[in-house]
């Protein structure tokens, strides 16, 4: 077996550990605004980028990269809080759509400010638009 150089494993440690601060920092500010959690967002974002078509859920499963449970159970709550509606899909007895409903969008429009908050204390703050794309192409080689 072959063991990575020390750097890139500090490289590792570090994309893991810098990823896990930012996000929970991000579901921090989330909770103490009194707003759902950031996959709801992510969710929300997806969907109402689809337009009033709307997706499958498999298609948001895709985009989210999540499990099919997890996306089942994250539409669930969503739809029990009233933030998207299940819509049968045409084409497909059994198949449905979902839609972003205007609670929902008036709930992803009130994350958003606090999440573009936290990007820019945690991230924006601390580097330069130079270093941002920097650290953009140095991640997209991975």
């Amino acid at each position: 077996m072959n063991t990575p150089d020390p750097v890139i494993q500090a490289a590792w440690v570090t994309i893991v550990s810098k990823s896990r601060t930012l996000l929970e920092a991000v579901e921090a500010a989330l909770k103490n605004a009194g707003l759902p959690p950031l996959a709801w967002y992510d969710a929300l974002l997806e969907i109402e980028k689809a337009g009033p078509d709307g997706l499958r859920p498999f298609e948001l499963k895709e985009r989210l990269l999540l499990p099919q449970y997890g996306t089942s159970r994250l539409l669930d709550r969503m739809a029990k809080a009233e933030l998207i509606e299940r819509r049968d899909c045409d084409d497909d007895g059994r198949g449905q759509i979902v839609c972003i409903s205007d609670k929902g969008q008036a709930v992803r429009q009130a994350m958003w400010p606090v999440y573009a908050r936290v990007l820019s204390e945690k991230i924006e703050d601390k580097l330069s638009p130079e270093d941002a794309a920097q650290l953009v192409k140095l991640l997209s080689k991975l």
